[in-house]
């Protein structure tokens, strides 16, 4: 569970780090400064604190809107749908060239079935000897 990304979104106010390096609304670098001074900045402009780069020294946070963060959780969401897309399934049939009429239909409709199901599907047409 800790090894998956953190859900995005505002912190609030729990920031276990005293220094952090602070990214404004429009994506500009504030630089490093303490975390109260960050809830400050975040106060005064109504703004909402997201942890960026957990892992950078020091940490890095940005100050979002609401409306950017709910942008940010769609965009991500997108992501995760279309990554779980790469696993493409291809399937591969062969057969020769002298098949019988039934077998061909056999096979067309696994072939159809496997499309519809939205695989990759390799037909291999043997030349008969």
């Amino acid at each position: 569970e800790s090894k998956r990304k953190a859900a995005f979104g505002s912190v609030g106010r729990r920031i276990p780090y005293r220094i952090l390096h602070l990214i404004n609304q429009d994506g500009e670098s504030l630089g490093n400064m303490h975390r109260a001074e960050a809830l400050k900045l975040m106060d005064q402009h109504n703004l909402k604190l997201v942890l960026l780069r957990e892992n950078a020294e020091p940490p890095v946070y940005r100050l979002m809107t609401g409306q950017q963060i709910h942008e940010e959780q769609l965009r991500r969401a997108e992501k995760k749908k279309a990554s779980q897309k790469q696993g493409v399934v291809q399937k591969e049939l062969s057969f020769s060239s002298a098949i019988a009429k039934n077998d061909l239909e056999t096979k067309t409709k696994q072939i159809v079935q496997w499309i519809e199901k939205k695989y990759h599907v390799k037909v291999t047409i043997r030349q008969a000897k």
